[in-house]
């Protein structure tokens, strides 16, 4: 987590910068969500709402903006459109476009479920485009019983990898995803399968409701059984790495769906 900075304390450079885009700045809203930037905040200005993010370039999360900025223009549709870059006094920051909405809502019998197979779908179908990104077999490579498993994670589609509600906007009858700092080239079924767990971790999906949501997109018939298997135990690994001994509330969901889907998919 990054600890946050009030917008109106970034160097005053950094703000006029800011203003050159926007015009005059009427109010200033704090975003709790997005976790990994120094500032969050919607800025209600004479050009209307814009969300900006950012970190400061000697961060060593910094490369996470300039992935972002890569791959937005790919994400018609699929992500708010960043309208504007501002790097200036030690600091980068994004500006998108305001999704006036809420976060997905992933509970069972949700609205949104159904808008969200349909975001899944379309970026299930949006081929990587030409810029560094890291590979889905490589991510998960420390977490296979062996080295060859993680070619079943292999492939040429654009994945998000983070489906955490919060990534997720829904503005009336549409889905949006947001936070792309971890997007990678791989399979076409992953996010699908990624989701599953973000599923279970809402508390009220089983393993069978949960990937009954995700089979409603098409990519996930490409995945075999074996590659479910394992890649449902690679996660189970990792969220165990990440929560470590004393995992706080979230991270301990997290651990449990993995863990549940994991001997699920075992079992079969």
């Amino acid at each position: 987590m990054a600890s946050r900075t009030d917008f109106d304390e970034l160097p005053s450079a950094l703000r006029a910068a800011v203003a050159s885009h926007v015009g005059r700045i009427h109010r200033v809203e704090p975003v709790s969500a997005g976790l990994n930037s120094q500032i969050a905040a919607r800025l209600h200005c004479d050009a209307g709402t814009v969300h900006v993010k950012g970190l400061r370039t000697d961060h060593r999360w910094a490369w996470t903006q300039e992935r972002e900025a890569e791959v937005n223009p790919y994400l018609k549709g699929i992500s708010p459109e960043l309208l504007w870059r501002v790097k200036e006094s030690g600091w980068d920051l994004l500006g998108f476009a305001h999704i006036k909405g809420h976060h997905a809502d992933y509970s069972h019998g949700s609205q949104d479920l159904p808008l969200m197979v349909g975001l899944l779908i379309g970026l299930s179908e949006t081929e990587c485009p030409p810029i560094e990104l890291r590979e889905a077999g490589q991510r998960l490579r420390k977490y296979v019983d062996d080295v060859s498993q993680s070619d079943l994670f292999v492939g040429n589609l654009l994945l998000h990898t983070d489906l955490n509600n919060e990534n997720v906007l829904i503005q009336e009858n549409r889905a949006y995803m947001v936070d792309w700092a971890w997007a990678t080239r791989g399979a076409p079924w992953l996010d699908a399968a990624y989701w599953v767990i973000w599923l279970m971790a809402a508390g009220e999906h089983s393993p069978q409701s949960a990937e009954q949501w995700a089979e409603q997109v098409p990519a996930w018939e490409s995945a075999s059984r074996e590659a479910l298997s394992v890649f449902a135990l690679a996660n189970q690994r990792m969220w165990a790495e990440i929560g470590g001994d004393s995992p706080d509330s979230w991270t301990s969901r997290m651990m449990s769906a993995s863990e549940t889907w994991s001997e699920y998919r075992q079992s079969l």
